[in-house]
């Protein structure tokens, strides 16, 4: 057995609501393997929360969109960029560390597993915080710039194709299988119900006009805020 985090939006509360739910677990790297757990996590959800409609979101899910809004999938466009930039290499890139950073040569890069490869390899260091366009971003709210990010990138993929909002909004949640809450911070899952609840809200063209207006919106919800994000269940 495992426990997975499941994000359901919250637009008038939390923004985000987070639940961990035990499921059976399937083990292997194979996809096969991966998606028998996600299914089993979702059919959890039912039982114990009482959600019918998610979306994993993940080179893993068994839905095209799911596997489309991956950060191993989705790219941002960035000022000063000619070309969007993969969101792992943009996320990865803008690290600043105590003695080290940003790597912004990683923005070139459209291989997610190659991002990871080469930040794994890098020595030992503490996280300060990221860099992206001039503007320094801090570690407080946790989360807030890989969600700036992803958000940016999926409201522009959006305006390519408006089936996405549409498509979004009919989910209760949303999961990542490879998230485990104990090894890592940001979660991509996380970041696609922050997007639906500010999307419902009304507010998510002027929640992402600025940095500033970002962090605002956040801090006015508790978002990011110990203890991390809302709970509910």
């Amino acid at each position: 057995m495992a426990k997975r985090p499941i994000f359901r939006p919250d637009p008038d509360d939390a923004l985000v609501e987070e639940c961990l739910v035990e499921f059976e677990w399937f083990p292997g790297f194979a996809t096969v393997q991966k998606q028998r757990s996600i299914e089993s996590l979702h059919v959890a959800a039912v039982v114990e929360v009482g959600l019918t409609q998610l979306l994993e979101v993940s080179t893993k899910s068994p839905e095209h969109l799911g596997v489309r809004l991956s950060a191993f999938n989705l790219f941002v466009n960035l000022p000063g960029r000619e070309r969007p930039v993969l969101l792992e290499a943009a996320f990865q890139g803008s690290k600043v560390f105590a003695g080290q950073g940003p790597f912004v040569h990683l923005y070139g890069i459209a291989s997610g597993k190659e991002v990871k490869r080469y930040m794994k390899e890098l020595p030992p260091d503490r996280l300060v915080g990221f860099r992206l366009a001039g503007h320094d971003w801090d570690l407080s709210p946790k989360t807030a710039f890989y969600d700036w990010l992803y958000l940016s990138g999926l409201r522009q993929l959006a305006d390519i194709d408006d089936s996405i909002d549409e498509a979004l909004i009919g989910y209760d949640a949303f999961t990542d299988i490879e998230f485990n809450p104990q090894k890592s911070i940001n979660c991509q899952a996380r970041s696609c119900a922050l997007y639906v609840a500010l999307l419902r809200k009304g507010i998510l063209r002027d929640a992402l006009s600025t940095p500033e207006s970002f962090i605002e919106v956040l801090l006015d919800h508790g978002y990011g805020i110990e203890p991390v994000q809302g709970q509910f269940l």
